[in-house]
């Protein structure tokens, strides 16, 4: 055994867990830490082909040994999430079938496994390789023991690399843990003594002996004083830091010899997990090459430049004229687009090949925008890039326009895995093409060290820029292709793109309101939060922390002897809904209740919403998010404005302070009237419904005339509430708990309701079980425009993961068309404001309305167009209708 690769089986897991988000497989079962485990684990026999490697996993109980000394090690941490278990378990089972040793101990840290396996390979002349991120194993790194941080390229870490991180030599390590600490385990280390201080200390007195044996020679009087007093937590420290060298393993060469793959049981577990790239080259390729192709997919250096002279950036202008896209990826001062001032832009329109025009460099701001400004007039030039809205408004801060958009990675991205929170670059150049991006703190730094862009040197700056531009020209090949076999290519083109500049245009409007109403209505609340807390006091007959659950579960289920509903891990619920369904038992409940929604809209809207008005312009510019909702509909942030309450009064109030900004100006609404049910009309085709709605009959009283068999004249207004209730229920999925629950009714009236309903709406129910079992075949749900949703979970095995499922399956065609159709709308609205701009402006889009900016003389007119268009967007077989509102506020509307 020549050499050896340890590979650290939890390091990378986690990192894995993180790193790539929102993978489930047909079962519902979440998988991206297991693709990321068995991609890193291809990347090494790929890069390296060792013939001896080993998994290493933590033991159960592995924290035992160093709880004992330390009660508190790793005391902070959350336990494992809870759906990183069952891909540990995997992790390990892929292992065996695909015959790649792996090893966990009972009571033993992974760590510790490592140091035994290693001390002992190299004392048999073999050179021992630790793959990991792990500071901690870095005291093992000798002639023999290095490192490879795969997440960093393959980054050989030897004795000197050790000294170059952290300024200290690897038999220094557990000194210098037993200073510094190490937060991610929680061992103490001393206070004050952080990285640099404990490397400079080690480097003038070489061990933490000598130094806690002389504290007097240590500069400052607290950090002496610190030595004296916390010697034995630096010891302790040390102790808890020093890997246990003396694990019993299995001592035999042959056990770390990689084995041949099982490769048809390698094959069930791919399809298992809808790992279904990793099958294609399993099923096209030698068995063993199958296990280490996709590695190969490594992705070759680019050629990145930085242009920062006259010759190179005329050479570079010629170059990009002749193109027809190009990649452009902004670096600037802010994350807050708005505030955001231009320090550079990468340009490129390939893979592998990519510019950097620094603004802050010798050919000066203004040569770099004239350029700019040249190449974005160009009629046969349009432009792609990553989140490019972002880029887009920094562009328009520095009086830089962008007309032609072709393309966006992260969009594209979200419209593959709408299910996923998450689309950053970063996760996606790691996921597809199995490379590490440059982190942005390794430019800037992180917390109170941080620097800003402009500070950070040109050729870095140029690398990172052109490291996203490279990537982002990779992902359009790879995404566009996927758009194409999924057949989401004319979304992306007749929505979602030309969307980008309608959001782009609205986030720039922003929305106006009267800081000094709102000042007013921040004093008010905080009036009534305090006589409501001085209500509750008097009723629980003490006072106590309104806000700690536990606090104020004691208060109403021990001291006031209130009966609880529900018991939680930590005690009995005090969560809104819980509250809610005890209002009848006791007074203080509704007291409480009011506290909470004063207290949440007076810190969540009132005082957020004045600090976040914008400066120059006095109003707030939210920002509209393309790939956050799975349904395809917007979502809204900084501040979300989309959810300012509008049934309480109090919500009103904070809707009343939106006004125009200007005199003789007003807001115009409009609201599509019911629109996912007339679109169950239009899919389910079920003739009552239909009717009612062509008809202009009042949907819910029709509903409730045929649910209590009455004449439509005799229905009461309870009646038509529940009968509303029903209606919304079934866009849902709601099943006879939830209808109970929310009219606070018995089940079995709740469960005769639903039944009424499907014997008088017979299509809707043959609609419903048509998009389950459509579901269920496919594994996604589609929008009558094409937007797709997978749901692999319809066929879990878990009754309760598949019944959320089925609700998915029912209301994403509904929802998800609804969300379709405003977009469209708001693109032919675009296009009418930009033919009579004295009409007004678009500024927010709230679900199924829009809001509108217009002046006085110009509003019944655009209301009017704005209707014609929102109710021709497309054709069904019921018509769709639309609400005008005027007022001179938000809430008037």
């Amino acid at each position: 055994m020549k050499t050896l690769y340890i590979l650290d089986g939890h390091n990378i897991l986690f990192r894995s867990y993180f790193a790539i988000r929102g993978m489930t497989n047909p079962e519902g079962e979440s998988t991206n830490a297991l693709f990321g485990f068995i991609r890193s684990l291809y990347k090494l026999i790929h890069d390296f082909s060792p013939s001896h490697l080993i998994a290493v996993f933590d033991g159960p109980e592995s924290k035992k040994s160093r709880e004992e000394i330390y009660s508190a090690y790793k005391g902070h941490r959350k336990g494992m999430p809870e759906d990183l278990l069952p891909q540990l378990l995997y992790a390990m089972e892929f292992c065996s079938i695909a015959g790649i040793p792996h090893l966990e101990i009972p009571g033993v840290e992974a760590d510790d496994t490592m140091g035994s396996i290693a001390g002992w390979a190299a004392k048999r002349g073999a050179l021992v390789y630790l793959c990991s991120s792990d500071k901690d194993l870095c005291q093992l790194v000798d002639d023999k023991i290095f490192m490879i941080q795969l997440h960093k390229e393959n980054l050989l870490v030897d004795k000197k690399k050790v000294k170059e991180i952290y300024g200290v030599a690897p038999e220094q390590i557990t000194d210098y843990l037993g200073m510094a600490g190490d937060p991610s385990d929680n061992i103490p280390g001393l206070e004050g003594f952080g990285p640099k201080t404990a490397a400079a200390l080690l480097q003038e007195f070489q061990t933490l002996d000598a130094i806690l044996q002389h504290p007097e020679k240590v500069a400052g009087a607290k950090k002496q004083e610190e030595l004296v007093r916390h010697k034995e937590q630096a010891l302790l420290s040390r102790k808890l830091a020093t890997i246990d060298l003396s694990v019993d393993f299995p001592k035999q060469e042959e056990f770390f010899a990689l084995k041949s793959p099982d490769v048809e049981k390698v094959k069930a577990f791919y399809t298992k997990m809808h790992f279904m790239s990793l099958l294609k080259e399993l099923e096209s390729k030698a068995p063993q090459e199958a296990l280490t192709r996709e590695a190969e997919k490594k992705p070759e250096k680019g050629e990145y430049r930085l242009v920062d002279d006259e010759e190179s950036l005329r050479e570079l202008l010629t170059l990009l004229r002749e193109q027809r896209e190009l990649c452009i990826d902004t670096e600037t001062t802010d994350l807050r687009a708005m505030h955001a001032c231009l320090v550079g832009i990468g340009i490129g329109f390939e893979a592998k090949r990519a510019w950097y025009l620094p603004a802050n460099g010798k050919l000066g701001k203004k040569r770099v925008l004239d350029a700019l400004r040249e190449l974005f007039s160009l009629p046969h030039l349009s432009f792609f890039g990553h989140n490019l809205k972002y880029d887009l408004h920094v562009l328009c801060n520095e009086g830089l326009e962008v007309e032609r958009i072709s393309f966006d990675t992260m969009i594209a991205s979200y419209l593959v895995h709408p299910e996923r929170q998450r689309h950053n670059l970063d996760q996606l150049a790691l996921e597809n093409f199995a490379f590490v991006k440059t982190p942005i703190t390794d430019l800037i730094g992180s917390k109170k060290r941080q620097k800003s862009m402009e500070e950070v040197p040109l050729p870095q700056i140029a690398a990172y820029c052109c490291e996203d531009v490279d990537y982002t020209c990779r992902l359009k090949e790879f995404f566009n292709e996927r758009l194409k076999e999924l057949e989401l290519l004319s979304v992306l083109k007749n929505i979602e793109i030309p969307l980008i500049q309608v959001l782009l245009k609205m986030e720039r409007a922003g929305i106006y309101f009267d800081q000094a109403a709102m000042e007013r209505l921040s004093k008010e609340f905080a009036e009534k939060i305090h006589e409501s807390q001085a209500e509750i006091y008097h009723l629980a007959e003490e006072k106590f922390n309104l806000n700690s659950p536990k606090q104020l579960s004691h208060i109403l289920f021990t001291k006031l002897e209130i009966k609880p509903p529900k018991k939680i891990r930590t005690g009995f619920s005090t969560a809104a809904p819980v509250l809610e369904s005890l209002q009848d038992t006791h007074p203080v409940i509704s007291h409480i209740l009011n506290y909470r929604l004063l207290e949440k809209l007076r810190s969540t809207y009132v005082d957020a919403l004045i600090a976040q008005v914008f400066f120059p312009t006095q109003r707030i510019h939210c920002t509209f998010n393309q790939s956050v909702a799975a349904t395809g509909r917007l979502s809204c942030q900084d501040p979300n404005l989309q959810n300012i309450p509008v049934r309480s009064k109090e919500g009103r109030k904070i809707r009343s302070a939106f006004k125009p900004q200007k005199p003789h100006w007003s807001f115009l609404s409009l609201d599509y009237s019911q629109i996912e049910l007339r679109l169950l009309a239009h899919l389910s085709k079920d003739p009552t419904l239909t009717e009612a709605f062509r008809s202009q009959e009042d949907v819910h009283a029709t509903t409730a005339a045929l649910i209590f068999d009455v004449p439509l004249k005799k229905v009461t207004p309870e009646m038509r509430q529940r009968a509303k209730a029903v209606n919304f229920g079934i866009l849902y999925g709601q099943q006879a708990f939830g209808l109970a629950t929310g009219l606070r009714i018995e089940y079995k009236e709740a469960a005769a309701f639903i039944d009424v309903y499907f014997k008088r709406f017979e299509r809707v129910q043959e609609y419903i079980e048509f998009c389950k079992k459509s579901v269920r075949k496919t594994g996604r749900a589609v929008t009558m425009l094409g937007r797709q949703r997978p749901i692999p979970e319809i066929n879990s095995k878990n009754p309760q993961i598949r019944a959320l499922a089925e609700r998915l399956a029912i209301n994403t065609p509904l929802q998800g068309t609804a969300a379709d159709l405003i977009k469209l709308a708001m693109i032919k609205v675009d296009r009418l404001l930009k033919e009579h701009p004295q009409w007004g402006m678009m500024l927010l889009q709230i679900h199924d309305e829009l809001l509108f900016e217009s002046p006085d003389l110009h509003v019944k007119t655009l209301g009017q167009a704005v209707k014609e268009i929102m109710e021709g967007v497309i054709e069904l077989n019921v018509p769709l209708t639309v609400e005008i509102s005027i007022g001179k506020n938000w809430e008037e509307c």
